[in-house]
Parts: structure tokens; sequence; C-alpha cells
């Protein structure tokens, strides 16, 4: 496996590993920088090497002349619809932050006192780290309410010389058994970059003469093994409520037949899950699925992680480590475009 030597990729709040994982795919390792000690200590189970700091206070002076890659998702709470979304009160001071970083400024102290939610400033953490580094490539991701100011970053990109692709994937095009929506922004000064192509499709049509049809979306139920090596799916019955009711799904009435179609145990077989966030068993945060109690590994797997991942902490831990994760299977797609220059400059 490549450790790219005396250049690295750094991976910016780098939590349990996802982008790690996605990186190992490819045969490539990267240095995470992650504040939180639970999710250093799975990092450091998973082989991932880790460096215990606050991004925003670490110098980077130390990663000068040494960084093939700067890959970044910060936290997003600020911006995400599962939180307070105190971040969209300060999106004009993130876009002041970026502007004046790209004019050398540090205004960040400043400009942090005056926001609503003290994380939001976060976001700009990675181009502070790009323009001291200059890295080959960059890859972001956030939740697509950031999309914004990826749009903002790719603008200064650009005008240092990168090559520059930003827009909204969802993760089950790319394998994932997730219906994920997540703004991306990947960047290069070395190679053209464009959108990752979709290995998925909901509806994948027949093969034509250009060649095979995209595979189906994995589904939730599939993902899981219910009804194979695990668990089975739970019973769809017409009764409207969490229990279900005395008659079978098919002898309901409308009213109890749209409850009982939001049930997992009738479309996990159909599609992939819900977004799932740091409390595993409120799958996209839907009251028709909180019921499911799934498991933190069970979320791992829905989030693509490999099996027997060595989430460590307590089970409220490994779940907010686990929704709080990039999916490997979609770190693992944007970045293979990216990462021939890395290995271009490992050689």
């Amino acid at each position: 496996m490549t450790a790219l030597a005396g250049r690295r990729v750094l991976d910016l709040f780098a939590g349990p590993g996802g982008w790690s994982e996605g990186l190992r795919a490819l045969g490539l390792r990267d240095v995470g920088l992650e504040l939180d000690p639970v999710a250093c200590a799975t990092r450091t189970a998973a082989g991932h090497t880790t460096i215990r700091a606050d991004v925003a206070a670490y110098p980077t002076a130390p990663f000068q002349g040494k960084t093939a890659g700067v890959i970044g998702s910060a936290p997003c709470q600020p911006f995400s619809m599962a939180g307070r979304r105190a971040g969209h009160d300060d999106m004009d001071l993130c876009h002041q932050c970026l502007d004046d970083l790209a004019r050398g400024q540090d205004t960040r102290t400043a400009l942090g006192s005056a926001c609503a939610d003290p994380r939001s400033l976060l976001v700009a953490e990675p181009l502070r780290y790009v323009l001291a580094l200059r890295p080959e490539w960059v890859a972001l991701e956030q939740v697509p309410a950031a999309a914004p100011l990826f749009a903002h970053i790719a603008d200064i990109l650009r005008g240092l010389g990168y090559a520059v692709w930003h827009g909204v994937l969802n993760a089950a095009d790319y394998g994932v058994p997730q219906t994920r929506r997540r703004a991306l922004l990947l960047a290069s000064r070395t190679r053209p970059v464009a959108p990752p192509e979709a290995t998925h499709a909901k509806d994948p049509g027949p093969d034509t003469l250009f060649g095979p049809a995209l595979k189906p979306w994995v589904t939730m139920a599939e993902a899981l093994g219910w009804g194979y090596t695990r668990r089975p799916a739970p019973t769809v019955t017409g009764g409207g409520t969490r229990s279900g009711g005395p008659e079978p799904f098919g002898n309901s009435s409308r009213k109890a037949m749209h409850a009982a179609m939001d049930d997992p145990g009738h479309w996990a077989w159909k599609r992939p899950a819900y977004t799932i966030s740091g409390t595993i068993g409120h799958v996209g945060g839907k009251a028709a699925t909180s019921h499911l109690n799934l498991e933190p590994e069970e979320g791992a797997r829905l989030q693509s992680f490999r099996d027997g991942y060595p989430f460590q902490g307590t089970k409220g831990q490994r779940s907010l480590q686990v929704g709080n994760a990039v999916p490997p299977r979609l770190a693992t797609a944007a970045l293979r475009s990216l990462v021939p220059a890395a290995l271009e400059v490992a050689a």
C-alpha cells in the first residue's frame, strides 16, 4: 500500500475513517487530523494514521512541501437539516471568511465571534490548508445546503490554476445502500476533473450498444441480509400503526396502506435506506422507521464500511461516528479520478 513517502494525503476532520477507507481501496493511506478522542481510537484500531488535534488551531507548517492531496469534511451540523441550521444565518460570514483567506487575511477569530454557531467557519478550514500547502488535488464533502460555499471555494481555486468540479451526488448511485445526498468539490492542478461516473441507478434500464447497463441500487434489505443471513425484515400488516394490526396488508384501508408502505418491511426490499444519522435507529429522521432500532454495526453496513470495522466507544458514540462519516464507497468513487496524480508523486 502506498504511503506517499514524503508526500502525503492530509485528511481534515477525519472522523472514524470514511475517506481513509475510500483511499485504502485505491491502495493509498492518509494522515488524519481529528479532535474527538473516540473517533481517534477508532482510526487507530483500523490502522489509520491519526493526529489528535483541533484542525482550526493546528499549524500548516509541518505539512509544507509534503502534501499531495487535501481532504476535508468539516462538521455538517451548522448546515444540516438534522441540526439547528444556525449555519444558514452565518452564511455571509462564511463567504467573507473565504474571501479574506484568499486575500491572505486571517479574520477567523473576529468573524467566529459573530457567528450564531461557532462551528460554522470550520467549513473554511480546508481552504486555509490548501492556500498554505498548494496540494496537487483537493476533495471536499458537505451536506447539500453548503453547496453555495463550495461554489465560492471553486472560484478561488480556479484562480489558483486548479481544474474544479462541484455538485451534489447521491451515494446510492455508487453502490452505497443509502440515498445519502452530499455536496462534493473535486479539484486538481495536474489533470482535468469531472464528476465520478455512477456505477448504480434506480432504474438501470437494459444493456445498449455502448455498454452494459448500470447495476441497480443496493437495497436496505440486501445490505443488511434481512431474510437471508441475518434477521428477517419486519412483517408488514395493515393496521396502520407501528405494531401493524390484525388484518393482512392486502385488506387494509387506503390510509393504513400508505402508512404501511412507509414501513421498512415493505420498502427495504425495493430501495436503499434513507440517510443514516448519528442516531442509527432513526433512519433519515422518519418516524415511520424510527422503531427499527438498528445496531451501529448495521448502520455501518448501510454506510458501506467493511464488516468488522472497529468502531470504538459506547453504542451512542459508535452510532454518532457512523452517522457522521463519509461512506467509503462514495469516497473511493470521488477520489478515483484524483489519486493518479498522488500515485505519480509517490513514484
